[in-house]
């Protein structure tokens, strides 16, 4: 990922610690096998919970909008996938 979305001014008014939040878990993901990635997803949720930290529907596409901005092809397709198992989790 090219830049620093996270310093986009799109993304000024969503809490700080939930953008630190989400760098974590990019930074975490990054080495993740297709089959690792719900696993992981789902303990990134507890820790969500346990932190209290949760996105409302328009923080998340601001922050995806904005994410894509700076994202190569590969990270888009990423991505895209899982946006794709955020709205239909049992496929």
């Amino acid at each position: 990922m090219s830049g620093n979305w996270m310093d986009d001014p799109a993304v000024s008014r969503i809490d700080q610690a939930k953008l630190n939040f989400l760098q974590a878990l990019v930074f975490e993901s990054q080495s993740l096998k297709k089959e690792q990635m719900m696993p992981f997803l789902m303990s990134i949720a507890k820790r969500g919970m346990d932190q209290h930290i949760s996105f409302s529907n328009e923080e998340i596409e601001t922050i995806t909008t904005t994410i894509r901005k700076y994202s190569t092809a590969e990270e888009l397709d990423k991505i895209d996938k899982l946006m794709k198992l955020r709205k239909n989790p049992r496929n």
